[in-house]
């Protein structure tokens, strides 16, 4: 097998594998919580996953532009947090709850993470009083 920038050896194929997929993993987790970040587009997310839709039936709900709607629902599409199909003259939106899941999954290691860190902390304080 071929060397790589970070040695030779399936170790270090494997770290090498590892930190591209973890560097994806960050992009994507970026694109998603960069595009839920925006009022709009979640209200778009919540409208298309209880009914798929198409983008000029959006445009219809918001006072912009419907240039703009399709601009924010690029994002959603990048994001992986709606998919888009074209059918004839209109394209049609529709939710993906798995990345909604993911991204509640990844808050809720958060969430984990930071009830640890405040036990931690209760305990240490406990053991200072006694």
């Amino acid at each position: 097998m071929g060397k790589n920038t970070y040695g030779t050896g399936t170790l270090s194929r494997l770290t090498y594998n590892q930190m591209v997929v973890d560097d994806l993993l960050e992009v994507q987790t970026d694109r998603v919580f960069h595009a839920l970040a925006d009022r709009t587009r979640r209200d778009i997310v919540v409208r298309v996953l209880q009914r798929p839709g198409s983008v000029t039936e959006l445009a219809k709900a918001y006072s912009m532009s419907f240039a703009a709607v399709q601009k924010h629902v690029a994002v959603l599409e990048r994001a992986g947090l709606v998919t888009k199909e074209r059918r004839g003259r209109q394209q049609l939106v529709w939710g993906n709850p798995e990345a909604i899941r993911g991204a509640a999954a990844l808050l809720e290691q958060y969430e984990q993470l930071w009830h640890g860190r405040a036990a931690r902390m209760a305990g240490i304080l406990a053991t200072d009083i006694e």
